[in-house]
């Protein structure tokens, strides 16, 4: 049993580690309602009058839109070519597995600026038009790390034994897979999913090489704070992506229960 001092030392160190996180975010969302344009504190008022000309923006809205549609190509590839690698290197036993799981985890520790001009550098060679397509490949490079790692880490916790006993019941390949095998990674399927969209859809500057004249929703935000012009507005989108990533976590937490495995009740 711990002390009462130590539960309140405790209590006290996880408080300011919370504030640490949490209180820019706090301090950004009052920002989306002050009723100046400049931003000072504290703030002067509170106001609505920003939501319209941010959500009506023309710009902001294909930002968002080519952000959205990047962000869940990448994450579809991600899922594929992630989810087989790590079946691969799980299941098989070859020479040089380590060094293809080095190999598949090594993008994601690279600096962004390096893969960046790694993949600027490939598409200019093969006169790849920048675009949509650039952007999938550049972000798919870093999400498909976080898928693999999610599933070879759920399938090394999973027995060997539970398939194997469902191919000795008669069960096929795929019903083996459907049954068995999907029901225990698919909650590292969510999260990594969930986590790959999240990276791809606020990601600057892998896409500011590979985005060619294209704006996303993150390089937007960036150039208008630089330019200081639209802040409010800016603060406005900010607060909405907040609001809005709320709706797939609190998905992810009902579909999974706590053993790991999808809810079927």
């Amino acid at each position: 049993m711990e002390r009462r001092g130590t539960r309140i030392a405790l209590g006290i160190w996880v408080a300011l580690v919370l504030a640490f996180l949490y209180v820019p975010i706090v301090i950004i969302c009052l920002y989306a309602f002050n009723k100046s344009n400049v931003q000072s504190w504290p703030i002067p008022g509170l106001t609505t009058k920003w939501f319209g000309p941010a959500i009506h923006n023309g710009d902001m809205q294909s930002a968002l839109w080519l952000s959205l549609k990047a962000a869940a190509l990448a994450t579809t590839v991600a899922l594929v070519l992630g989810s087989m690698a790590s079946f691969g290197v799980h299941r098989f036993r070859f020479f040089g597995r380590e060094s293809v799981s080095f190999l598949l985890v090594l993008p994601i520790a690279l600096p962004g600026i390096i893969t960046g001009m790694a993949l600027n550098s490939y598409f200019t060679f093969w006169k790849l038009n920048f675009g949509l397509l650039t952007i999938v490949i550049g972000h798919a490079t870093f999400c498909v790390v976080v898928v693999y790692n999610n599933v070879i880490a759920r399938l090394r916790r999973v027995p060997m034994s539970l398939t194997e006993a469902s191919m000795d019941l008669g069960a096929d390949g795929i019903q083996t897979f459907r049954y068995v095998t999907f029901p225990t990674i698919s909650t590292a399927l969510i999260s990594g999913g969930l986590l790959a969209f999240a990276l791809s859809f606020d990601e600057v500057i892998v896409t500011t090489f590979t985005a060619g004249a294209q704006n996303t929703l993150p390089i937007w935000i960036f150039g208008q704070i630089r330019l200081g012009q639209q802040l409010p507005q800016v603060n406005v989108v900010v607060f909405l992506i907040l609001a809005a990533t709320v709706i797939p976590v609190a998905l992810a937490q009902r579909l999974t229960s706590e053993s790991g495995i999808l809810r079927t009740e």
